[in-house]
């Protein structure tokens, strides 16, 4: 996972205000389960890094969590209001858990620059109009922090994302963690480092 370089971590000191959108507090359209799924992804973060979520009161740059069309948020600050989507199918906690990780300024393990030295991209088996979910970032654009390519992180796709037939879009070079990418469930040992790393603090608080 590369962090984005000038990321929201520069001025929030640890804390990242949200506001929830009338999609997601309106009781008829957002059940007691996924309030619960989304305060469990907070909870995560506060247990395990640095990292606080905090509801917004007045701060200018900010996390608007809205139910979209789809599962998406920016990579990193951006100033004003920023938009995180949660649409149909993603209030899961571990895709909360990846979204708010893009907020924060993280991009895909898969897109790093490096990348190619550690899965291969089988471009034949992607659906058509996808193939950009995985391009590489730039270098110049992201911070590797001198860590190790995650097979295990939050932020890596499975083995069959975007698969136009069935077959894997993505493969590792060592055989053995194919079936382990894109799997995670939480954020990984490596994945709760990097966030520590990226805000000058101690990891597993």
């Amino acid at each position: 996972m590369a962090a984005c370089l000038g990321a929201l971590s520069a001025g929030f000191d640890h804390t990242v205000q949200y506001k929830l959108s009338e999609s997601i507090t309106e009781i008829h359209l957002t059940t007691a389960n996924e309030v619960a799924v989304l305060n469990a992804a907070f909870a995560e973060y506060r247990r395990r890094t640095c990292v606080r979520f905090e509801k917004r009161r007045h701060q200018h740059d900010y996390l608007y969590i809205t139910k979209g069309f789809g599962c998406y948020s920016q990579v990193g600050r951006t100033g004003g209001r920023q938009e995180v989507s949660l649409g149909r199918g993603c209030l899961f906690h571990e895709i909360v858990v990846h979204e708010l990780m893009h907020a924060v300024g993280f991009w895909h393990e898969h897109s790093r620059a490096d990348r190619d030295e550690y899965i291969h991209i089988r471009w034949e088996n992607i659906l058509p109009g996808m193939h950009s979910q995985f391009n590489k970032i730039s270098a110049a654009l992201q911070d590797l922090q001198g860590e190790e390519y995650d097979y295990r992180s939050i932020m890596h796709y499975d083995s069959v994302a975007f698969s136009k037939n069935g077959r894997n879009t993505m493969e590792a070079v060592d055989e053995h963690f194919t079936p382990i990418i894109g799997t995670a469930l939480e954020l990984s040992v490596a994945d709760v480092k990097k966030v520590s790393n990226f805000f000058f603090c101690s990891a597993e608080n």
